[in-house]
């Protein structure tokens, strides 16, 4: 290239084959700080830079590989990528493409974790104002686990043995990989969809974090906060924690405790039935014994012991009673009877016909009895009642009385 004069476009495309010709540059790993961190809302690629105390060198992402990150980059970050180095002709700028990136020092799925962790419990579902109760006495239970394995042999044996009145609605997905979290989601689904069930177990035996990943799945956490029906996180062992575990209405350590904290111990209630059961006979035997000696005490008395005494003295009673009725009887009617008497004499000298018998007389004038001589004019005629019948009569004169 001695001597020859190269267009920019030639000199970047020459540079640009001597980086990609480089083995060393094909496949690296490079640890930095993110900063000036975007992602383009259109193509999904992701644009930063990585520096260290000294430099820092243009990098950029794909959306495919962004897609594959199981944590948020964010910027002062500290990560590990791996990738290559090449030029991007159009600039004349190398940069640094990133196939995959892990944190530095922190792995990324305890990164993802706590960041989803975060975005949750910042939305309250972790609230404990929206845990559902848990039945106490559950009719149907509802099973979401792997049908293979010993966790749900054992939820089966557990739930069996203390309440076999419960029904089990089994519902068999994966509980690892993929396509596992999705499969766990449509079982939900259908479960609050189609069937009456009281509670909902959902879990799985232990295994590594990377095994229970698919129960830190956000559309996983957001089927269980939606639940109508009262779901209980099983994963894991007990020291395994998982968003599930968090947005659960309850969290039992481990399946075999989940079916324990799901169903009470029959023998429990038939140990509480039967002290009950006794309770309810030594208050009905003492209500009895207090009955009995009411009864007795009502038995010794004089009115049942001495029945015919009792009829006597209410026989005299009744004899006292009539003899002072028929007095205060006789009493009243003579005090009534002579008082009629005098009444009736009173009204016998008031009689008017008894003064007209004495030779007395009663004026009428047009039907009115005349009280005054002033009521009377000359040639009026008025009637006089005798005692005996009536006579017409002609007032010749009048005179008034000084």
């Amino acid at each position: 290239m001695n001597g020859s004069v190269l267009t920019v476009t030639q000199l970047n495309r020459y540079v640009k084959s001597v980086l990609d010709g480089d083995k060393n540059l094909r496949s690296l790993f490079l640890t930095g700080e993110i900063s000036n961190l975007k992602i383009n809302a259109f193509s999904g690629h992701m644009y930063f830079s990585l520096k260290d105390d000294a430099a820092a060198v243009k990098s950029v992402m794909f959306k495919s590989n962004v897609q594959l990150l199981r944590f948020i980059p964010k910027e002062g970050m500290k990560v590990i990528c791996r990738g290559s180095v090449t030029m991007y002709e159009r600039d004349g700028a190398y940069q640094f493409y990133a196939a995959d990136m892990q944190p530095d020092g922190v792995g990324s799925l305890a990164i993802a974790f706590e960041q989803l962790k975060e975005k949750l419990s910042a939305e309250g579902l972790f609230d404990d104002s929206k845990k559902k109760p848990i039945p106490t006495h559950p009719q149907k239970i509802a099973i979401i686990t792997s049908e293979t394995g010993a966790a749900v042999q054992d939820m089966i044996s557990i739930i069996g043995r203390r309440w076999p009145l419960a029904t089990l609605i089994m519902c068999p997905v994966r509980v690892q990989g993929d396509m596992a979290a999705n499969e766990m989601c449509l079982a939900l689904c259908k479960v609050n969809a189609y069937t009456d069930s009281d509670v909902i177990i959902i879990g799985r035996g232990g295994g590594s974090q990377e095994d229970l990943w698919c129960f830190n799945d956000e559309d996983l956490a957001r089927c269980i906060a939606d639940s109508r029906i009262p779901v209980i996180s099983a994963v894991g062992h007990e020291t395994d924690y998982t968003i599930c575990d968090y947005v659960a209405d309850l969290r039992a350590p481990t399946p075999s405790a989940a079916a324990e904290l799901c169903v009470p111990d029959i023998f429990d209630i038939q140990l509480d039935i039967k002290a009950i059961e006794n309770r309810l006979l030594s208050a009905v035997n003492n209500i009895f014994e207090r009955k009995k000696e009411k009864l007795k005490d009502l038995s010794s008395r004089r009115v049942l012991s001495d029945k015919y005494g009792t009829v006597e003295n209410v026989s005299i009673r009744l004899d006292a009673l009539r003899t002072r009725l028929e007095s205060d009887y006789f009493k009243n009617t003579n005090d009534k009877t002579n008082r009629f008497t005098g009444l009736c004499a009173k009204l016998e000298t008031l009689n008017p016909a008894k003064t007209l018998l004495r030779g007395y007389t009663i004026t009428e004038k047009k039907g009115r009895a005349v009280r005054s001589v002033t009521e009377l004019k000359p040639d009026e005629t008025v009637k006089l009642h005798l005692f005996d019948g009536y006579a017409d009569c002609k007032v010749l004169s009048t005179e008034r009385k000084k």
